[in-house]
C-alpha cells in the first residue's frame, strides 16, 4: 500500500514533466531561444526567443531572495534562539502563520496600495519582487526554524563551555550544521515565487523587449510570457503554442539548475563530519 501510494503521488508529476518536455523541447533547442527576445515579433510569425523573459525572471528572483533570505533567517534565529515563549515570539510566529496563507493576489494588491497608490511610485519589477517577498518569507522562516530546532543541544552547550558567546555559536556552529536543510528551504521558497503570475498582472506590464532596469518600465518574465502566448492564440495556432510550452519548460529548467547548483555549493562548503 505504501509503494502504491508513492506511485500514485508520483504519477501526476511524471505526467506533467513528460508533457512539458515533449511539447516544449522543440522551442528550447533553438539557439535563438536563449539569445533573442520577442521584440518586433508578432504572434503568428515564427522566430525570436525567451531571453527577455529569462532575464526578467532571474532579476525578479534575485531581488526577492536578496531581501527575503536575510530577513527570514534572522526571524527564524530569533524564534528559536531568543524568542522562545516570549509574547513577541508568539506574536511573530502567529503573524508568520497568517502570512503563509495569504494568496499571491492579496500580497500584490497590498504592495500596489502602498507602492503605487500611496507613495505614487510607478509599477515595476521591483514592486513585483516586494510582493513575492511576502510570499517567500514564511516559507524560509518555517523551514529554517525547523532545521535549527533539530540541532542537538549538546553542540550549543559544548560551544558555551569553551567560552564562545551565543551569537558566535549561532553563526559558527548552529547555522553551518543545518546549512543543507536551510538551503533546501530557501530553494523551495524561491521555486514557489518564480512561477507566480498574479503580482505580474497587477504590478508590472509584460514587455517583449529586454529591460534590465527593475525600477522603470514593463519587463518580461517566463510566467508573463506564458500568459501572453495564451492570450494571443496558444492552443489554436502552433507558433504561440510552441512558445507557451517552451517558456514553461525553460522555467522548470531554471528552477532545476538553481536547486542543483545550490546543493553543489552546500556540499562543497558544508562542514565536514569527523
Amino acid at each position: 500500500m505504501v509503494a502504491l501510494s508513492t506511485m500514485i503521488a508520483l504519477a501526476p508529476l511524471v505526467l506533467v514533466l513528460y508533457s512539458v518536455i515533449a511539447k516544449g523541447f522543440k522551442a528550447i533547442v533553438s539557439s535563438a531561444w536563449w539569445t533573442h527576445s520577442q521584440a518586433g515579433m508578432t504572434a503568428f510569425v515564427a522566430g525570436g526567443g525567451a531571453y527577455h523573459a529569462i532575464v526578467g525572471t532571474l532579476l525578479q528572483g534575485c531581488v526577492c531572495a536578496a531581501i527575503s533570505v536575510p530577513i527570514g533567517l534572522m526571524v527564524a534565529v530569533y524564534l528559536v534562539e531568543y524568542g522562545g515563549g516570549t509574547l513577541l515570539g508568539r506574536l511573530v510566529s502567529f503573524v508568520v502563520d497568517i502570512l503563509a496563507g495569504v494568496p499571491s493576489i492579496v500580497a500584490a494588491l497590498f504592495i500596489y496600495a502602498v507602492w503605487v497608490a500611496t507613495l505614487g511610485l510607478p509599477r515595476s519589477q521591483f514592486a513585483v519582487s516586494l510582493a513575492l517577498v511576502l510570499l517567500m518569507l514564511p516559507v524560509i522562516v518555517r523551514a529554517t526554524e525547523e532545521m535549527l530546532r533539530i540541532v542537538p543541544a549538546d553542540l550549543r552547550e559544548a560551544s558555551y563551555a569553551l567560552g564562545i558567546p551565543k551569537w558566535k555559536t549561532i553563526a559558527r556552529v548552529v547555522m553551518p550544521t543545518e546549512l543543507p536543510g536551510i538551503i533546501t528551504g530557501v530553494m523551495l521558497a524561491l521555486a514557489r515565487v518564480m512561477g507566480e503570475t498574479a503580482p505580474l498582472f497587477i504590478l508590472v506590464g509584460y514587455s517583449q523587449a529586454i529591460n534590465f532596469d527593475i525600477f522603470t518600465g514593463f519587463m518580461g518574465s517566463l510566467p508573463g510570457m506564458m500568459y501572453d502566448q495564451t492570450s494571443v492564440g496558444a492552443g489554436a495556432n502552433p507558433i504561440p503554442t510552441d512558445r507557451l510550452w517552451g517558456a514553461a519548460l525553460t522555467l522548470i529548467l531554471l528552477i532545476a539548475i538553481i536547486n542543483v547548483g545550490a546543493r553543489v555549493v552546500v556540499k562543497v562548503f558544508a562542514p565536514k563530519q569527523t
